[in-house]
This record gives structure tokens, sequence and C-alpha cells, in this order.
């Protein structure tokens, strides 16, 4: 005889794979924290918008050690000292735990804040694989009106690339000729191997024009973009998430196993730069994040 007050067999597995794929989303969501993907922040606004969601689902205990440098005993103290419960969930807080959570993190990972008088001179980076080159690629045929640089590389072109369409292909002595009469606005060399720099001349030009420039360019030289230029507008391309970004560069199949563990581990640390820039644009979809690229470029 049919117990009536268990679920059917069916029932019970239905929910056993919602709560499987909710504890993967969660993970998902506290590795994205861990490695800088979307800010703490962002993950608390999206727990408080949908508190049924799995970010709203999520222990403010498994929040705060998603936090770098947070370990079980340093979140205990942070935890007694808002005066919030270890079992509370992020959807489920009051609102004088919202705001004190938030005060907490505003002071210890503050959020960019876009600074004033930016110049018409845009630099776009990103960490390895997020798709900087397809975004400036879409930037450059749909918005005619934005010149996008185009750097000088040693390195050797790849099928289908133009030498001063793609890149200025020079040799090693070309490019100590550049760097000697500083023509380059900046220079570096990528990934231990090629040495990229963007040349200073078609940028005055385009300047003088009254164009906007965008750079597409790696974090070295939006440093030292930054340094030359301090009113450059800095804007940081960022992936929908950790994993994602891992199947990009593990889809590509254009590096081996050991080069590909070397640029995640670069990934992360260029991550954690995003803090450097004035704005952050989500490379979701390659239209959408190109329209609000061209968007903070004018």
């Amino acid at each position: 005889m049919t117990d009536a007050r268990r679920p059917p067999e069916v029932d019970r597995a239905a929910a056993s794979r919602r709560a499987v794929a909710a504890r993967r989303e969660r993970a998902a969501l506290k590795r994205d924290v861990a490695t800088r993907v979307i800010s703490p922040q962002e993950l608390l606004r999206r727990a408080l918008a949908e508190p049924h969601s799995p970010a709203g689902a999520m222990r403010v205990t498994e929040f705060l050690t998603a936090l770098p440098a947070i370990g079980e005993g340093k979140r205990d103290r942070i935890l007694a000292d808002l005066e919030i419960s270890p079992v509370k969930r992020l959807g489920g807080l009051g609102s004088r735990q919202r705001a004190e959570l938030e005060e907490f993190l505003d002071g210890r990972c503050p959020e960019p804040r876009p600074r004033d008088g930016r110049s018409r001179l845009v630099v776009l980076a990103g960490p390895t694989a997020v798709g900087k080159g397809t975004v400036a690629a879409h930037i450059k045929a749909h918005h005619p009106e934005i010149h996008l640089s185009v750097s000088a590389t040693t390195r050797a072109p790849r099928p289908g690339e133009v030498d001063g369409e793609h890149y200025f292909f020079v040799d090693d002595a070309e490019f100590d000729r550049l760097i000697a009469t500083d023509a380059l606005l900046e220079h570096a060399t990528v990934h231990n191997a090629f040495r990229y720099g963007t040349p200073k001349a078609p940028i005055d030009a385009a300047l003088r024009e009254g164009r906007t420039v965008l750079l597409e360019i790696d974090l070295q030289g939006a440093r030292q973009v930054r340094a030359a230029a301090p009113d450059a507008n800095l804007v940081f391309l960022l992936p929908p998430s950790w994993d994602e970004l891992v199947q990009r560069l593990v889809g590509r199949g254009t590096e081996d196993a050991e080069e590909r563990a070397r640029r995640l581990k670069t990934a992360r640390v260029e991550l954690a730069s995003q803090g450097e820039f004035d704005h952050h644009v989500v490379n979701d979809d390659v239209a959408r994040a190109a329209a609000e690229v061209a968007a903070l470029a004018r």
C-alpha cells in the first residue's frame, strides 16, 4: 500500500536533481566572487533582488569565506561584529544586516568609481581569453566614428592577418628603434614570448581630428597608458563567469595543457586588477558588450 504522506519517487528524484543543480550554481557563484569575476556587492544585490535564487539561498558563511583572505576564524569574527547569525542566508537578511554587510563590503572591496574629466582615449583591457579582440573588431565594423589603434608586434602574422590592418609586423631591431625614438605609447612582452606596442603617431593624429581612439591592449599596457595619459578612459572587460572564461580558453584549442594552466593563473591575477579601471563591461554577448564600450567611449 502506498504511503500518501511520501512524495512519489519521481518527485523526490526531481527535487534531488534541483538541489544538486542549485548547489553547483552556488559553487559557481562563489568561484566568481573568489576570482573577482563579480564583486561581492553584485552577488549580494542579486541575492536581495531574488531571495529564492541560488544567490539568495547562499548562507552568509559561504559568502564571506569566498572573499579573498577570509578564513573561518575571521569569518566568525565578522559575523559577530555585524550581529548576523551563521545560519542566515543572503536573501533573508534584515534591513539592518543588509546595510551593515554592504558597509563592510564597501570598506573591504570597494567597487570602482568612474573618474571625472576622461579624454577620448579609451583603453580596453581584461584577462586572457575574455574576448577583447572580438569586441574591438565588432566596434571597428559597426562604429566607424571610433578609431581602433593598430599595435606593432614582433610575432609572425597568423593566417588571414594583414600588415597594417591587424598589426604592424616588425622585427626586433625595428621594435628596438621604436622604443629608442619614443614612438610607442606603451609596450610589453606578452606571455613571455613576443613584444607588442602601441604607436603614438596614428593616435595623436586621430585625437587631433576630434575622433575617439580605442586601444585594445593587455594589463601591462593599460597601466603604462594610464601613467603616460592619466586622463585616459579605462574599461575592463569581464567574462560572464569564471567557468565560462575557462571554457573559452580550453575551447580555443590553441594552447597545450601547460600553457592553459599558466594562462588561467595569469587570468586570476589580471582579474584582481579590475579595481584600477573606470568601467567594467561583461562580455556575455559580443554585440551588446561592444555597444556598451562604444557608449562609454562617446
